[in-house]
């Protein structure tokens, strides 16, 4: 993946845009404390994994004690669209890792 172009966020730290060569893939992270921090999902588009299978990789990594969940883990607010009311935002918390829990350091 080829860095396609950063976003400074002051408020929650930097956001990065990374995209394959081909165009199709693009991701977007976040850069906050030198730690850089996706979703499931995001993890699951970087390895070529189902999200299930992330969540379970995740899950053993707490369970064996690997890495304490405290320090690995972090939630990230995000404005989305209302699913029920047109036009109006709401705030969702979104659990984010950095990538120690992928198994890169």
């Amino acid at each position: 993946m080829s860095k396609l172009q950063n976003i400074e966020n002051s408020s929650s730290g930097e956001i990065i845009l990374y995209q394959n060569p081909d165009g199709k893939i693009k991701i977007e992270v976040r850069l906050e404390d030198e730690t850089v921090w996706l979703t499931q999902e995001q993890m699951a588009l970087l390895f070529g994994k189902a999200r299930t299978t992330i969540n379970e990789h995740i899950q053993n990594v707490f369970k064996e004690g690997e890495l304490d969940d405290k320090v690995v883990c972090r939630n990230f607010r995000h404005t989305t669209q209302h699913g029920a009311i047109e036009g109006k935002t709401q705030d969702v918390s979104v659990k984010n890792y950095n990538l120690a829990v992928a198994g890169i350091y």
